[in-house]
């Protein structure tokens, strides 16, 4: 059994201004993102995207997360509370951000900066899919320093299941944050740098992505605590409300492999 080590979510203050460590993570995604989505376009010389263009989807990309994840966990998670209380959705720093309402401010983003360059959704939409998991590894590993979202109770034998104090309770959890960085992230990194360093019909790496993430995600979720405030919805089902979004995400990613898979035409 082991003990969370009570890391500090502050990296370094400079003067009143405290840079924490969660910040970093995201900055570490957005960096990766940029290095990575460059090494792409040279490495398998992609037809239409340039390195000018991987800045601007960064750019539209970070707006996205940032507004529709944060939308996202006020609409999925806590409507009623921010409805009475609409001014505190600015309040980021709170803490309080939703996966899934970060991946519809990207898919807005993307169409909004497809259309501008007269492309579809989809073309850009897979060349973005590879380079998510990179960022989703390292929000979860703030998740971990920030001692946040952490799993369930976990058998004692359990070799690395990990007492969190500020969870009410000493007994051992499991890492679910760790598990998450694993699966999200490496996992997804490993499966769709895989499957996407092939030619592929316009469309299918986007159902691969979300077909992937929702399952991981899905399974995932059996190890991590629901938020207190949500339980399970509905109780009876035993799902979590993170499980509820996974599943119409992989419907959806089905649908668009499928139709993609008829197509005849391959972005080369």
């Amino acid at each position: 059994m082991l003990m969370y080590p009570k890391l500090n979510p502050v990296a370094f203050s400079l003067g009143p201004l405290k840079v924490h460590w969660y910040g970093i993570m995201y900055m570490l995604g957005f960096l990766f993102f940029i290095v990575a989505g460059k090494w792409w376009v040279k490495k398998f010389k992609h037809p239409y995207i340039t390195g000018k263009l991987v800045d601007d989807m960064l750019f539209y990309g970070v707006l996205g997360v940032v507004v529709g994840g944060r939308l996202g966990y006020c609409l999925f998670y806590q409507p009623s509370y921010y409805l009475a209380h609409p001014f505190n959705i600015i309040r980021t720093w709170d803490g309080g951000m939703s996966f899934h309402g970060g991946m519809i401010g990207v898919f807005v983003s993307t169409y909004i900066l497809a259309y501008k360059h007269h492309r579809s959704f989809f073309e850009f939409s897979d060349f973005l899919a590879p380079l998510i998991p990179p960022s989703l590894f390292f929000g979860r590993i703030g998740n971990f320093i920030n001692g946040e979202l952490w799993g369930r109770i976990a058998s004692g034998n359990l070799p690395w299941g990990m007492v969190f104090p500020q969870s009410g309770t000493m007994l051992p959890r499991h890492p679910s944050q760790l598990y998450e960085a694993l699966g999200e992230g490496v996992l997804l990194i490993i499966i769709l740098w895989i499957y996407a360093s092939k030619p592929r019909k316009v469309g299918q790496i986007s159902g691969v992505f979300m077909i992937g993430y929702g399952c991981i995600r899905f399974v995932l979720e059996y190890f991590r605590e629901p938020d207190a405030f949500l339980s399970y919805l509905p109780a009876k089902t035993g799902f979590s409300m993170g499980q509820w979004l996974c599943v119409p995400m992989i419907v959806a990613g089905i649908i668009i492999y499928l139709v993609a898979t008829k197509k005849a035409v391959e972005l080369k």
